[in-house]
């Protein structure tokens, strides 16, 4: 942890298409920033970057007003498409690397408790290199989302996959942490699965989930599986193992039919049979292809990784100081 009596802290937050909340949660991102310095939580160089991925609305146009009328407090980058939260996120972060001691990184909804934050810098004066945010519960969701986040959860921790529950994207990462991140170059990110790799000092932060300012979720059921199966393939063989495992059953399955087959032969009592043979080679023939589809998946990976293509690319940042950014 930094020796400094006072943390610059960096307030990371990816928007897409949220002009609907920005001149909202703007305002409480300044006023935390504000209570915090004036608390003596953090230095008065504390900033809060606003990272827009390719947003259609005017949410860079909201952002780039933000940074001229506070240009000591509010920074802009535009990626130059839409590559994703995850992405933006990372990109937020490439950003403040090297430039804070501390990023707390936040969804722009302010779903998650700001009130957390001086609690967050708490655990890293205290030791903590990562300190994750967690929901106590998600009593303000909706009831598929709350059902579709517990199998996430519940899948990943079967499929070995290191995750704490109820943790999105809200955490404070040191500036070690940051850098150690820096060194992670997979192209398809899953940041929350992360956290374990990069540091071994990890904290907990607890608080409730409120209601979205405005707008919809960009998270809806179809991101969120996709997610799940990136964080799976990303870190757990799981899958593989489960088509060995599932072979080896087929396979003993097969030998018991052919010993009661040879059986049947040797005492005379063979009739011919349709789904006798429909049956299994339907199950076999679906058991194949679903096989082939899953090596395929991390075959997928493999050909993506491999390219070494840049994970975002920036159109513009809004600073007054204009800082050089290396994208990645």
């Amino acid at each position: 942890m930094t020796t400094k009596t006072l943390l610059e802290i960096a307030i990371v937050a990816p928007c897409y298409n949220e002009a609907e909340v920005l001149p909202t949660s703007i305002p409480k991102l300044v006023k935390i920033i504000a209570q915090l310095i004036s608390q003596h939580n953090c230095s008065p160089t504390s900033y809060i970057v606003l990272v827009d991925d390719g947003s259609k609305d005017s949410t860079w146009e909201l952002i780039r007003n933000a940074t001229e009328e506070l240009p000591d407090v509010v920074r802009g980058v535009r990626l130059s498409r839409n590559a994703g939260h995850q992405y933006a996120l990372m990109a937020g972060l490439s950003y403040v690397t090297g430039n804070c001691d501390a990023a707390i990184s936040i969804d722009v909804d302010l779903q998650d408790d700001l009130e957390a934050l001086p609690r967050m810098i708490a655990e890293h004066r205290a030791g903590a290199e990562i300190v994750l945010g967690v929901k106590k519960s998600r009593s303000v969701d909706s009831f598929s989302k709350r059902i579709s986040a517990q199998a996430f959860y519940r899948g990943m921790k079967w499929m070995g996959v290191d995750l704490v529950e109820n943790h999105a994207d809200c955490r404070l990462m040191s500036s070690k942490a940051l850098v150690n991140l820096a060194k992670f170059p997979e192209y398809l990110l899953f940041l929350r699965g992360l956290q374990p790799l990069i540091h071994s000092k990890i904290s907990t932060v607890t608080y409730d989930l409120s209601p979205r300012l405005g707008g919809e979720s960009k998270y809806p059921l179809k991101k969120m599986l996709a997610l799940a199966w990136n964080g799976v393939t990303s870190f757990s063989i799981m899958p593989l193992r489960l088509i060995s495992w599932s072979g080896g059953v087929v396979f003993s399955v097969s030998i018991v039919f052919a010993i009661l087959a040879l059986y049947k032969v040797i005492a005379g009592d063979t009739l011919p049979g349709w789904a006798s043979i429909t049956v299994p080679l339907y199950l076999l023939g679906g058991f194949i292809v679903l096989s082939i589809g899953i090596v395929g998946e991390y075959v997928a990976k493999i050909f993506i990784e491999i390219k070494h293509r840049p994970r975002f690319l920036i159109d513009e940042i809004s600073h007054k100081s204009g800082t050089v950014f290396d994208e990645a």
